[in-house]
């Protein structure tokens, strides 16, 4: 089943374009760590502000979640980019940004906006093919696709039905020299893998939304 998302996110491309900030717990880095280990009991939640991911929804996706109150989502669709125009600086653009669409195993989707709630930063969600690849596995290959990303830390946790992994880990932008954190989690659907990764402008910023991460992962169902 093909799930189609809206258009718009400009936002991102000039977020990404002019910071770096290419789409964005445990024991040891990638590759290696145990994925034991449950999230915390009390790691706070963001109050909700409604639901994403079923028919009708700003973004529909194989799986629903809640959004944070007040944060936006928006649909993203790469198909929206491989127009071919005949103008060679256009279609440099458009291939631009269909590569920035894509990490790893996955394309991204949707974009959650926290600008409205006051805070500089998004929860982006990417999906895959369906295929025989675990979450681990591609969480994985998401976190790998990201030149700078180091310091991963692993686990698993469960949500309703789902049993998935997260990662935390840092990325460094060269523009602004300095170091962020930054959080993903990854699900396996009959209709492919599900990516959910937080980002942020700093650190701080990132710190301050990981309460509308918890949301999202403890509210996440199978879109049946």
């Amino acid at each position: 089943m093909r799930f189609g998302v809206g258009n718009g996110w400009r936002g991102l491309a000039a977020a990404v374009l002019l910071t770096g900030m290419a789409a964005g717990c445990g024991e040891s880095g990638a590759g290696s760590g145990s994925a034991g280990g449950k999230a915390s009991a009390t790691a706070e939640v963001a109050a909700r502000g409604g639901s994403i991911g079923a028919a009708g929804s700003a973004c529909e996706l194989p799986v629903t979640f809640e959004i944070a109150e007040f944060w936006e989502a928006e649909g993203v669709d790469a198909a929206d980019q491989e127009i071919d125009t005949g103008d060679a600086a256009a279609d440099a653009i458009g291939d631009a940004l269909v590569d920035l669409l894509r990490q790893g195993p996955v394309t991204m989707v949707c974009e959650i906006d926290a600008k409205p709630a006051g805070k500089l930063g998004f929860l982006r969600v990417w999906t895959g093919e369906p295929g025989d690849a675990d979450a681990r596995t591609v969480l994985e290959g998401f976190v790998g696709a990201e030149k700078t990303a180091s310091g991963e830390k692993y686990r698993a946790f469960r949500s309703g039905s789902f049993s998935g992994t997260e990662v935390e880990y840092t990325t460094t932008s060269a523009l602004l020299e300095e170091t962020k954190k930054e959080r993903a989690l990854a699900v396996s659907t009959p209709d492919g893998p599900v990516v959910i990764h937080l980002g942020g402008m700093d650190t701080e910023e990132h710190e301050a939304m990981l309460p509308a991460f918890e949301l999202a992962k403890s509210t996440l169902k199978a879109n049946s």
